[in-house]
């Protein structure tokens, strides 16, 4: 199945978001933030240097829990702001960071989605891949033909939503759009 072209659903052709990368990254540590306020000691922060035994690493946004009574999770975020799909090796980095730093969980987020192969290698390594939109891109209606319809006052749309692909297996997948106040699935996959 081509999971790419899932992210891309509802999306114009060659949809890039418009966000600066800072913007960008401080919308994703707020995600995180709310995802996981229910977690022990959750703190998360942006543009932070890690040092490893093999150097010193810059991750855009970092989030840290105990559990079991102090066990510490580190979570690596990386944010790519392209006008491409992110590719396999962008996934591999991050993997790798994880290794290096001794992390336990990554997420890609993209404003231009994924590659196939960026989506298999997540998949097979636990990373989690999220495209961000425009929260307009949410909203779907059912119709015969993909007629373009104005967005209703009463929808009340975030400006900003994610597309969240898990649960990758051979033929099938699992979908959520993720907003403020609408982050259970990130939630589920930083705790579990």
């Amino acid at each position: 199945m081509n999971f790419d072209k899932i992210m891309e659903h509802n999306l114009p052709a060659n949809y890039v978001l418009d966000i600066s990368p800072t913007e960008f990254e401080k919308l994703v540590k707020d995600f995180l933030s709310e995802a996981g306020k229910t977690l022990p000691s959750f703190e998360v922060h942006h543009n932070v240097k890690e040092k490893a035994h093999d150097g010193t690493y810059q991750i855009d946004v970092k989030a840290t829990f105990d559990i079991f009574g102090g066990s510490n999770i580190v979570v690596l975020v990386e944010c790519k702001k392209y006008n491409a799909p992110v590719k396999r090796e962008k996934v591999e980095i991050l993997f790798s960071r994880l290794l290096s730093i001794g992390a336990h969980k990554g997420i890609i987020f993209s404003t231009s989605g994924f590659q196939q192969g960026a989506i298999e290698f997540a998949a097979k390594h636990g990373i989690a891949l999220i495209r961000l939109r425009e929260g307009r891109f949410s909203y779907e209606t059912r119709s015969l033909d993909r007629v373009v319809v104005e967005i209703p006052a009463w929808a009340d749309l975030p400006k900003y939503d994610g597309v969240y692909i898990h649960d990758i297996e051979e033929n099938k997948c699992s979908i959520s759009n993720l907003s403020t106040g609408h982050l259970s699935s990130l939630s589920d996959f930083i705790y579990n």
